[in-house]
C-alpha cells in the first residue's frame, strides 16, 4: 500500500487520485485557520517554494476537529491561506483527520508512522499538551492525529518517511525533506 492508492476531494469537491503525485515527495499537512500553528503556514510555502523545482508538493488538509480551529468553509478556507499566507499549493476540502470519521489516507498515515511526542523544547509544547490532556485526553492515546499541523513527509514512491508534529516548525524538516529529494 502507499499514499498515491488513495483519493480525495479538492476544495471544489472533485475527485484528486493521489497516484497523479507519482514520482514527487509529498508533504502532507493538516491545517487550520485560526490555529496558534497558522503561521506556519507561510514557512511552508516557502518550502514549496524552494523545492518544487526538485519535486517537493505540499498538499494541505483542512480539519476543524481540533477545538475548531477551523470554521470556514472550502472555498474560504483556500482565499484565506492564499490571501494572508501567499499559499498556492493545493488544499483540499475540509475532513477529519482522527477517530471514527477520519479519512483513510489520515487513518493510513498515522498507521504508518507513531506519534513520538511533541517537540517540549517549542515554546507552545507545554500548554498544547496542557490544553489536550485537559480537554481532549482521548487525543493523546494511540497514534491518530493529535493537533492542527501535523506534517507527513511522503517519499516518492509513496511511502511515509518521517512524521512531524505541530510543534515542529516547517525549517525543522529541511533536512530530512533535502534527504528524501535527493
Amino acid at each position: 500500500m502507499s499514499v498515491h492508492e488513495y483519493k480525495v476531494k479538492t476544495s471544489s469537491g472533485f475527485t484528486a487520485n493521489l497516484e497523479k503525485y507519482k514520482g514527487k515527495v509529498l508533504l502532507i499537512v493538516n491545517t487550520a485557520t485560526k490555529c496558534g500553528f497558522t503561521p506556519q503556514l507561510e514557512d511552508l510555502q516557502k518550502i514549496q517554494e524552494r523545492y518544487q523545482e526538485e519535486g517537493l508538493q505540499i498538499l494541505g488538509f483542512p480539519s476543524n476537529q481540533f477545538a475548531e480551529q477551523e470554521p470556514r468553509e472550502d472555498g474560504e478556507i483556500t482565499k484565506f491561506c492564499a490571501m494572508n499566507f501567499g499559499v498556492n499549493f493545493p488544499i483540499f476540502k475540509k475532513i477529519d483527520v482522527r477517530d471514527q470519521e477520519a479519512d483513510p489516507l489520515f487513518t493510513y498515515l498515522a498507521s504508518q508512522k507513531p506519534f513520538q511526542g511533541f517537540n517540549m523544547e517549542h515554546p507552545t509544547s507545554k500548554l498544547l499538551t496542557s490544553i489536550i490532556n485537559d480537554r481532549y485526553p482521548h487525543y493523546m492515546e494511540g497514534d491518530s492525529i493529535k493537533w492542527n499541523f501535523t506534517k507527513f513527509l511522503v517519499d516518492r514512491e509513496g511511502n511515509v518517511l518521517e512524521r512531524f508534529e505541530s510543534t515542529t516548525e516547517p525549517w525543522d524538516m529541511d533536512e530530512d525533506i533535502q534527504k528524501a529529494l535527493a
